[in-house]
């Protein structure tokens, strides 16, 4: 089993037809709201019923602002490779660091000669693609003395000028099936991305093996090579078969994939819209949460002792990548990871920190008194705390992160509203995907979500976490009462932003209200979170979740 610890991250893979040029460039705009981290589109320049990838990328790029763009796979025989890296480096310029280079080595050839490309075969393929690769490299690298010197076998590049470089370090990801092509991804490739409707039983492990032993033998670590995976499926109520079935399915077979294979990054190929919501809203958070309870109980003594590691290392200690978490949940810190707070790191006192209440505020309307809240009872100086203890308590404050996080996009999306470039309807629509917008204002579910992160099979009745503390601390009663009251207020406040958004339309200064309505919720919201967090962290630490 392979784990190399990459942060989750999530894409959509598109389809770039011109029959109606608008439709995907629209579909890449929703990726971006719903929070989705990376946007691809097929490269066919042969196909005639296609927009031309690069150019919809650029115009893509200029409409969005966050999410990652990448062909997935740019078709290399008709993409002479200088010019290939100066289109990436240039529109990586453009957007602000946001572009990846998807490579593939050709397929369809009887197109790509119809388009003045050469036929390959298969051995000379991987060749041409690993000249490609120099080029690219070369061109990008302006440090480096001279011209670009690539004297190959296929691609002859003799004395161009180096330049410009990307924004920052591209990563070049190879669409790879067979051993020499697998294993030109481990020497030279910074990410492997297969199709999984294109593999067997067993082709994940097999690939990564000869990936790691690749990687190896050119003075690399394995987890160099980031793990993606080009994923289609089905929702529906009752499951039929891998993934075709309903979110929580998913859910648990993309996280076996993550834990067991490898995979930090699936792209989700469908141009359903709302495939692409729920995607994003209900998958993309609970592979998340499965794969951090994982990873922390692997960090626990006694636990799995990190044996999902591929090299060695620890679970989470790989850095974050642009474009950082989706769908309103980050990728948390372990507990005890390199690169993580390291407020987990071993058993002692008390030391998850909750996140503090920083007084600004927004609106002028005050929903409740926030002088009257209770308090509950003091820590114990004298009590220490395990590192699994502490993961139940941290793991609440990163879930808040999320919340948090689509509030950020909440903002961002009532700007695009008041520009013109989304209408009130398609807004409310993404609204209703958020998590803040999915009833999640009860302690019952966030403990649902954190079970079964940690045993990956847990069912409803952990819903019962507030009772939970009220047996196992009498004198919690009071803040809990509060917290439930504070979760209708803010079910209330959120019926408010709808009101707003429905007003929009028909009102002359519709965006003030729009703007007051989520300033209130902004208020409200962070307030709740800080008090929550301020009074429940410590107690869930010590009377755990169950």
């Amino acid at each position: 089993m392979s784990d190399y610890g990459h942060p989750l991250t999530f894409g959509a893979f598109l389809t770039p037809g011109n029959a109606e040029p608008g439709r995907v460039v629209g579909l890449a705009m929703l990726a971006e709201q719903v929070g989705f981290d990376l946007v691809t589109f097929q490269d066919h320049p042969y196909q005639p019923a296609f927009l031309d990838t690069w150019t919809l990328m650029s115009f893509v790029a200029a409409r969005t602002g966050s999410v990652r763009l990448a062909a997935n796979v740019t078709n290399l025989p008709l993409r002479p490779p200088a010019v290939l890296a100066r289109s990436v480096a240039s529109l990586d310029l453009l957007s602000g660091g946001r572009v990846e280079l998807g490579l593939g080595a050709g397929a369809f050839w009887e197109a790509i000669e119809a388009m003045g490309g050469r036929r390959l075969s298969p051995g000379q393929g991987v060749r041409a693609l690993a000249e490609a690769i120099d080029v690219i490299r070369q061109v990008w690298d302006v440090d480096a003395r001279g011209g670009v010197r690539v004297d190959g076998e296929f691609h002859r590049v003799v004395g161009a000028k180096r330049g410009p470089a990307p924004a920052h370090d591209v990563g070049i990801w190879l669409g790879a099936y067979k051993p020499r092509m697998l294993a030109l991804t481990g020497q030279r490739a910074d990410g492997w991305l297969p199709s999984l409707s294109y593999l067997q039983p067993g082709d994940l492990d097999r690939g990564n093996t000869i990936i790691d032993d690749a990687a190896r033998q050119a003075g690399r670590d394995p987890a160099d090579v980031r793990r993606l995976l080009n994923i289609t499926g089905r929702f529906a109520a009752v499951g039929r078969g891998p993934l075709d079935g309903p979110a929580e399915q998913w859910a648990e077979e993309l996280a076996d994939l993550a834990l067991s294979d490898g995979i930090s990054t699936f792209v989700l190929g469908s141009d359903d819209p709302e495939d692409l919501r729920r995607f994003a809203a209900e998958v993309a958070p609970a592979v998340r949460e499965l794969v951090a309870g994982e990873r922390a109980a692997d960090t626990v003594p006694g636990g799995t002792g990190g044996a999902r590691t591929a090299t060695g290392g620890t679970p989470g200690r790989a850095g974050g990548t642009p474009g950082g978490a989706s769908a309103g949940v980050p990728a948390s810190a372990t507990a005890g990871s390199p690169g993580g707070s390291g407020r987990l790191a071993g058993a002692g006192a008390f030391a998850v920190v909750p996140t503090p209440d920083d007084g600004v505020r927004r609106s002028a309307i005050r929903v409740w008194d926030e002088t009257t809240r209770p308090t509950g009872p003091a820590p114990d100086p004298a009590r220490t705390y395990t590192p699994h203890d502490q993961a139940g308590a941290q793991h609440l404050v990163d879930v808040h992160d999320g919340l948090r996080a689509e509030l950020t996009r909440l903002y961002d999306l009532v700007e695009q509203v008041g520009a013109g470039l989304v209408d009130a309807g398609t807004a409310r629509s993404h609204i209703n995907t958020m998590t803040i917008r999915q009833n999640k204002w009860t302690l019952g579910t966030y403990c649902e979500s954190y079970c079964r992160a940690v045993t990956t099979h847990h069912t409803l009745e952990d819903r019962g976490i507030f009772p939970h503390l009220r047996h196992g601390d009498a004198r919690l009663a009071p803040v809990l009462d509060r917290l439930e009251q504070e979760h209708h207020a803010i079910h209330d406040v959120l019926e408010r932003v709808d009101r707003a958004l429905v007003a929009f339309v028909s009102v002359s200064d519709g965006m003030a209200e729009l703007r007051a309505a989520v300033d209130l919720l902004s208020d409200t919201l962070l307030s709740h979170l800080a008090y929550e967090e301020r009074e429940l962290v410590e107690p869930i630490a010590r009377l755990g979740l169950n």
